[in-house]
């Protein structure tokens, strides 16, 4: 791929996916639309990729939505435009793959795009999050839609009501269930890394399953779910089984969180 606003890399199973326009807060502009819409798609069809890490270049943040200098391209007929997150969001592009979220700096308006379908989100001490929309006049709606899946009704609202006036520390993002680890700014990479490696030695079949069963989980009945989970496991567990051989899988090791 041709790649200019994000560096991607694989090793050892790992995609590293690095928002790379710090000069623009890794704002996305048309270009990183498309190109996430290829990367996307290698990520879902390469089967040497086993899990994904997201995160931002820079120091100041994240990525604080879309960049309003650039914008993006919209189709002048109204009912033809697509959203933003067509492109973005990994599980509307039917990856399955775990992804592994870094946050650092700044998380605002379209990150959510990003932190919303992410499996495993971490933060740095610093992290803030906030969306802007509604202080400039816009409607907040796909971002907290998506985040109202992923807090309580009553924190997305707030952060989708207060805009500008008030940011989400890591501290609370942990309180909420936003974030699952916070850490120092040093460590967060390497954190993101480490857990990355720990899903992606563990057989790729029962992991995708894992992950496509409990996200289209959010999208059924609690019957329907558990019917639909019961076909992936008799779908996805004679092949991760072979992949695994079960007495050598250790138990002595494990880490309290």
């Amino acid at each position: 791929m041709d790649l200019e606003t994000v560096l991607f890399e694989v090793t050892d199973h790992v995609a590293t996916i690095t928002l790379n326009r710090p000069q623009a807060m890794n704002g996305f502009n048309q270009r990183m639309l498309e190109e996430f819409s290829d990367i996307w798609q290698t990520v879902k069809t390469d089967d040497d990729v086993h899990v994904v890490v997201l995160r931002g270049a820079g120091e100041k943040a994240f990525c604080t939505g879309m960049d309003v200098k650039e914008g993006i391209d919209r189709h002048p007929n109204v009912w033809s435009q697509t959203d933003p997150g067509e492109y973005l969001s990994p599980k509307l592009n039917q990856v399955w793959k775990p992804v592994v979220c870094a946050v650092h700096g700044m998380a605002a308006g379209g990150a959510f795009y990003w932190l919303n379908e992410a499996d495993i989100l971490i933060c740095s001490e610093e992290a803030t999050f906030f969306d802007p929309h509604v202080s400039y006049g816009l409607t907040a709606a796909l971002e907290p839609i998506g985040l109202a899946r992923r807090i309580p009704l009553g924190e997305a609202l707030r952060i989708a009501l207060l805009g500008l006036d008030e940011r989400v520390s890591a501290a609370r993002a942990l309180q909420i269930g936003l974030v699952s680890e916070v850490l120092p700014r040093d460590q967060l990479w390497d954190r993101a890394d480490e857990i990355a490696r720990i899903i992606a030695a563990k057989p790729p079949a029962a992991i995708q399953g894992t992950v496509r069963a409990i996200w289209e989980s959010l999208d059924a009945t609690r019957t329907q779910a558990l019917r639909t989970g019961l076909s992936y496991t008799q779908i996805g567990n004679p092949i991760g089984k072979a992949e695994v051989d079960r007495s050598a899988v250790p138990r002595g090791r494990w880490t309290l969180r």
